[in-house]
Formats: C-alpha cells, sequence, structure tokens
C-alpha cells in the first residue's frame, strides 16, 4: 500500500480496518464492524458530532459549525453529521446533512445517515485496495482523474447498497417514507460531493475585488428539472403541482394522487422507486484555493427562502464562527415567517465548513437547540 499512497501524493493515504470476527465467529473481515468501531473511537476523541454544536480539531484546518431547527409540522426530520479524521486519515472530513419525510421519515433520515458513512468507508478502502492491485491501471498517468473515479464509484456503490438495505429493514416502514442525502468528503484540498434529493451545497469564494461570491456546489433535484421529469414519465410516473401550490412540483404515482414527492431522488419511498424515484447521488469534485473561505450544506427548509448570496452574507457577517450556521438558520425562520405567512414552518438545518482555521484551539461543544 505504500507505492499506492505514493502515487495518491499522500491524499489517500493508507489505513487498516482491523480484522473482527463477525457474529458467526468465523474470523471473517467485517468492514461494517470495524467501522462502527472506528466510528466509537472517533466519538469519543470529539471528532464526531451529530448534534448541533461545533466540530474543530487541534491542528485541523477545518472548523464546522452545525444547527438543526425542529419546524411546526411536528418532530424534526433533519439530522446531520461532521467526521473529523474520516476513516483515521488526518487529511479527511465527512459532512453530510439529511431530510427525512413521511410518517417514518426521521428513522429514515438517522438509518441512512449511520449507513451511508460505514458503507461508504468500506467501499472506499476495497476500492483503493483494488486500484493498487490492478496492473493494468496506471494511476501515474492522471492521479486526480483516478481518485476522482475511486470516490465517485464508490458513492454511487454506497448509496445502492443503502438503498437496498432500506427496502428490507426489519424495523423501519420505508415504502411511503423516505430521505435526501447531501454528503461531501473533503481529502486534503479536494471535495467530492455526492447529491440525492434537493439539499444543497454552496460554496463561498473571494473575488478579485475582495468581496464573497457564492457557487452552487449541486443541483435540486425537482421532479420538474427536464431530465428528472423524463425519466419520471418514462416510468409512468407524473409531475404536476397541486392547485394550491403553484410553483410545487412533484411525483405522483400513474393513478393515485399520492405521494406527491417534491424532489426527485432519494433514499426508501419504495412506493414510487419503480416510477421514476431513483437514489443515484450526482457526484462531483471541487478543488479548494486559498481564495474558497467556506461550503454550507443546507436542507430546502433554507433554499425555499433565502438565495445563495444571501447566505454566503449572513455566514461571513457572523462575528463568532460557531454561530455560523445557527444564525443562517435563524435567518431562514423569520424569513420564511414573512414569505410564506399561512405555511407552517420547515424543519431548517444547516453545516458550515470553514476551510482555514483561526489562531484560537477549540474542540466540540454542543448547543440546545429551541424548540
Amino acid at each position: 500500500m505504500g507505492h499506492f499512497s505514493s502515487m495518491f501524493n499522500g491524499l489517500a493515504r493508507s489505513f487498516s480496518l482491523k480484522k473482527r470476527k463477525n457474529s458467526s465467529g468465523n474470523g471473517k473481515y467485517d468492514g461494517r464492524e470495524a467501522v462502527e468501531a472506528m466510528a466509537k473511537e472517533a466519538k469519543k476523541n470529539d471528532l464526531i458530532l451529530r448534534s448541533s454544536g461545533t466540530v474543530n480539531v487541534d491542528g485541523s484546518k477545518n472548523f464546522a459549525s452545525l444547527f438543526s431547527r425542529r419546524g411546526e409540522k411536528g418532530v424534526n426530520q433533519d439530522c446531520f453529521i461532521v467526521w473529523e479524521e474520516f476513516g483515521c486519515q488526518e487529511d479527511m472530513t465527512f459532512c453530510g446533512i439529511f431530510d427525512g419525510h413521511g410518517p417514518w421519515g426521521h428513522f429514515v433520515a438517522k438509518k441512512v445517515r449511520e449507513s451511508i458513512v460505514s458503507s461508504l468507508l468500506c467501499i472506499w478502502q476495497e476500492s483503493l485496495a483494488e486500484a493498487s492491485a490492478d496492473p493494468d491501471l496506471d494511476l501515474d498517468s492522471d492521479k486526480k482523474l483516478q481518485r476522482f473515479n475511486i470516490w465517485k464509484d464508490s458513492f454511487l456503490k454506497a448509496c445502492a447498497a443503502v438503498d437496498q438495505e432500506l427496502e428490507h429493514h426489519p424495523k423501519i416502514d420505508t415504502f411511503y417514507s423516505g430521505t435526501t442525502a447531501l454528503t461531501i468528503v473533503r481529502q486534503g484540498e479536494v471535495i467530492f460531493i455526492a447529491n440525492v434529493g434537493d439539499s444543497r451545497a454552496v460554496l463561498a469564494t473571494t473575488c478579485d475585488d475582495g468581496n464573497l461570491v457564492p457557487v452552487q456546489l449541486t443541483v435540486d433535484f425537482k421532479p420538474n428539472l427536464p431530465q428528472e421529469t423524463e425519466r419520471i414519465i418514462q416510468c409512468n410516473g407524473r409531475v404536476f403541482c397541486l392547485d394550491d401550490e403553484c410553483g410545487v412540483h412533484r411525483l405522483w404515482l400513474p393513478d393515485e394522487e399520492s405521494p406527491g414527492l417534491a424532489m426527485s431522488r432519494a433514499f426508501g419511498d419504495y412506493c414510487v422507486k419503480d416510477f421514476g424515484l431513483i437514489s443515484v447521488p450526482d457526484v462531483t469534485q471541487r478543488h479548494i484555493t486559498s481564495k474558497d473561505q467556506f461550503v454550507v450544506l443546507a436542507t430546502d427548509g433554507v433554499w425555499d427562502v433565502i438565495s445563495n448570496q444571501e447566505a454566503v452574507e449572513i455566514i461571513s457577517d457572523t462575528p463568532d464562527r460557531a454561530k455560523a450556521a445557527k444564525r443562517l438558520v435563524q435567518c431562514a425562520v423569520r424569513a420564511w415567517k414573512r414569505k410564506r405567512r399561512g405555511i407552517a414552518v420547515d424543519d431548517i438545518s444547516a453545516i458550515v465548513l470553514f476551510f482555514h482555521s483561526n489562531h484560537f484551539c477549540q474542540h466540540i461543544y454542543p448547543v440546545t437547540t429551541p424548540k
């Protein structure tokens, strides 16, 4: 593995998941069990956060601010995670934000949050090993391309595995419930983005005149996007707006006004998986430069009422970076009540990942989420 690590210039440093005996005691390598043990160790060392608060590890370039607020529709179906030193890799950080929907949406979102982390890490490690052992693969020819291809393949396989696992889950009913998932991995000076659904990632970068401008890194996968509508119609699904929801296109079954999903990609929701809904992520990458300041991941509750430019300005104008996500969410709540009077406020959640650390050291500080 040393040769493989050098070819990737240290960005894919070799790591070894412990081989652990599975429940049958046959000594077979159980990657997921090893990842779960790794996650527990990371939690003990304040490297993982799944609630509102901040994450910053001594010596890390990253600083993450997280905040979630329950809406007016019942239980909060949003959840998120930040894992610094993802998979025991000092140069890797994982961020994920999940927006559940349907009667079991909060259970689905939390299950996907846990499953996608373990599946992605196991598959990525296996892909690294396979690439290293492939004599026909010239990794030195284009290290950046090969690294992206490995991550893309890992994300695609992980999402497929998680969705298949959900379908057969014995305790979670995913027929009329599901979740979106927006995940990123920062590896060195590159971020890899995988998006399933209508949450959004926006990068804040500095122009030549010194002003911060937004760069949208993801596509909001709504049913009325031309390529999404075409797929849905080919699968005999339907896309239309209700009379009292002008401009809100939803995905419907062929012969029923159900389930009315406002996104075209999601985990779960097996009632429409044969009618155009898919859980295939759109995977992209972005090289981080000194001009790039932070990336914000937020559920549609933010973007329904806050523009990309407004979000960047709100965050950059927040003196205390630890409160950046909270302030963005609070601004979204106020905007929602102003712009959508009479409509119940959605669950609203955000992660802000700053790329350049301050000169002070800070660790995880949980924040009490207002109800």
